[in-house]
């Protein structure tokens, strides 16, 4: 209790209650979280079962811009006849777990290895920064356009739909470590010379034990910041490649599958198979922002105007 007395008494939770847009952002983002998440259970159909599925409901306009619904399907169909609302709850489920979970990877990659690099210098420190400086001269749907097209050159485009989304993962996850690691080793680089860090080697503590328990805590803000930035980016990168074909199948679509499939009938009057989902994702991305420019603001005081 008293932790959470302190929490509530913080700088941050004190800035935080000042600033509508953060809670504004924060709110958004929760109701679509929450939404897409609970989506199995306040969703009106189920996108992937087939008996619930009509292919003669194809391209129904809108609730509001349709008498004819009669109140059925909120946002209107697809060309195949599934609820749009419901196959965007769960399209924003799959493309925030691939979010997540890439930046999760990301980290993983980059903390570790900006680290390490950071804290033991020399040849090894040599050798990361180069492969980062390779890395990040070739763009993230570069990198991911050439593994996932070779993937189902491979295997074909079967298997690469039962595992998509883990491909996605993984390969959106390993294009982007260099940005955690450059910014780690930065980090590490003024911390390993305080004075907290020489007496850990005096009263001989290993050099894992230095680094991940007592260097580590103390590069966190960034990290934090990083990560919030990095969703977004990832999920934009998940929604490009579903554009190109290179994404999510459509009978598993994220955000950006939808858009890509409803687009060949944007011209012909069926506007919402695209324009609802892209809304949601622009306003998705756009809460994400917000809120990784106020914690940036926020952890960094020299930043910070009252």
């Amino acid at each position: 209790m008293n932790r959470i007395a302190a929490f509530l008494d913080s700088d941050f939770v004190f800035r935080f209650r000042r600033d509508p847009v953060a809670q504004g952002s924060l709110f958004i983002f929760l109701v679509f979280t929450i939404a897409a998440f609970l989506a199995p259970l306040i969703a009106p159909y189920d996108p992937y079962d087939p008996t619930q599925i009509d292919i003669m409901d194809s391209e129904i306009p809108p609730v509001w811009q349709e008498s004819e619904n009669e109140g059925r399907f909120l946002f209107g169909t697809d060309a195949q006849g599934r609820d749009m609302l419901s196959t965007i709850l769960y399209g924003t489920r799959i493309s925030l777990t691939i979010g997540v979970f890439a930046v999760m990877m990301q980290a993983f990659l980059g903390v570790t290895i900006g680290l390490i690099s950071g804290y033991v210098g020399g040849r090894v420190e040599s050798f990361f920064m180069r492969l980062a400086d390779i890395q990040l001269s070739l763009s993230t749907l570069m990198v991911a356009i050439i593994a996932l097209a070779v993937f189902q050159a491979a295997f074909g485009t079967e298997l690469y739909e039962e595992v998509a989304i883990f491909m996605l993962i993984a390969v959106i996850g390993f294009a982007e470590w260099p940005q955690y690691a450059r910014t780690v080793r930065a980090s590490v680089l003024a911390e390993k010379k305080k004075e907290y860090v020489d007496a850990a080697r005096v009263i001989g503590l290993r050099r894992g034990q230095i680094m991940f328990r007592h260097v580590l805590p103390n590069t966190l803000s960034p990290i934090l910041v990083i990560s919030t930035v990095q969703v977004a980016n990832a999920i934009i990168s998940e929604a490009a490649l579903s554009f190109l074909g290179l994404g999510m199948p459509v009978n598993r679509p994220s955000l950006g599958s939808l858009i890509s499939s409803g687009f060949e009938f944007i011209f012909s009057g069926s506007w919402w198979i695209t324009i609802i989902p892209s809304i949601v994702l622009i306003v998705l991305i756009l809460s994400i922002n917000l809120l990784g420019d106020w914690l940036r603001d926020v952890l960094n005081p020299r930043l910070y105007k009252d």
